[in-house]
């Protein structure tokens, strides 16, 4: 047992080394037969090292070129940077922040504790986002999107147009107190109009308002919730039924009352309203 142990892991050091030998063969030589005239490599007038010089691969770390490389350079490493920031966007400057939470006070009401799961909650918050963010959209390709394209306009003065009515939807979502709150930890001045307001100003007032307003939704819809877990949690002490959790009772009758209001269409429906 000991000798056949022995000549399997022989052979199989003996497979490994070729295997390793046939990847770098099939790894560098490709390479030279490419590079490499196929006369030059039969006659041999193509030496050892200029073979092995064109199999590595060269490197240029150089810095230079013409304005026009460098100007889509930039334009790459700008459209990289607003994609990582693609998130944050969302997120922060629409209607997602809450739609979301919203939606999943809700799940939490209900009790279900990953139905619907939150692939689900946060794909249809997207495309309520989408669907209630449209005009605003619009608007932003019309007046930004668009001339930039046509060269009309350069980077920052479309970049400058975008953002006008991103702050003008999320103004009108605010309230007064948190945007003055913001404007007074910067020193920040009455400004002529919306355009005069930074970023950095509107987007954490507009998020704040946005928190407050999807919490007080969803203590509006987790109180009928909570009123009907504890009328079955009443119902079943009384009883003496101690050993039977109220919350698995009372589940089936939330979820009953909800679907039966139809609760689905008047939650989507309330939703978009609350930002015309």
């Amino acid at each position: 047992m000991t000798r056949r142990f022995a000549k399997f892991m022989t052979a199989l050091r003996i497979v490994f080394r070729y295997t390793a030998a046939g990847f770098l063969f099939l790894t560098l030589i490709p390479g030279t037969l490419l590079a490499a005239p196929f006369a030059d490599l039969v006659t041999g007038s193509l030496s050892g090292s200029a073979i092995f010089a064109q199999t590595l691969p060269q490197i240029d770390l150089s810095v230079g070129g013409e304005t026009e490389d460098l100007s889509l350079a930039i334009q790459a490493l700008i459209l990289i940077t607003v994609l990582s920031f693609g998130p944050a966007f969302i997120t922060m400057m629409t209607c997602f922040t809450r739609i979301v939470v919203v939606f999943f006070f809700l799940r939490m009401g209900l009790g279900t504790q990953q139905s619907p799961p939150n692939q689900v909650l946060i794909g249809l918050a997207l495309f309520l986002t989408i669907f209630i963010m449209m005009p605003t959209f619009h608007e932003v390709n019309e007046n930004a999107i668009q001339p930039y394209i046509d060269e009309e306009m350069n980077q920052v003065e479309a970049l400058t147009e975008a953002a006008i009515p991103l702050k003008e939807f999320m103004v009108r979502q605010t309230r007064d107190d948190d945007l003055l709150f913001f404007m007074d930890m910067v020193d920040l001045e009455a400004v002529d109009g919306i355009a005069g307001l930074p970023l950095y100003v509107v987007v954490p007032s507009f998020v704040m308002s946005e928190l407050r307003i999807a919490f007080q939704i969803g203590f509006m819809i987790y109180l009928p919730f909570m009123v009907i877990d504890l009328v079955v949690a009443s119902i079943l002490l009384s009883m003496g039924i101690i050993f039977l959790p109220p919350v698995l009772v009372s589940l089936p009758f939330k979820i009953l009352v909800f679907v039966l209001t139809d609760g689905w269409y008047l939650l989507v429906e309330s939703m978009v309203r609350s930002f015309h």
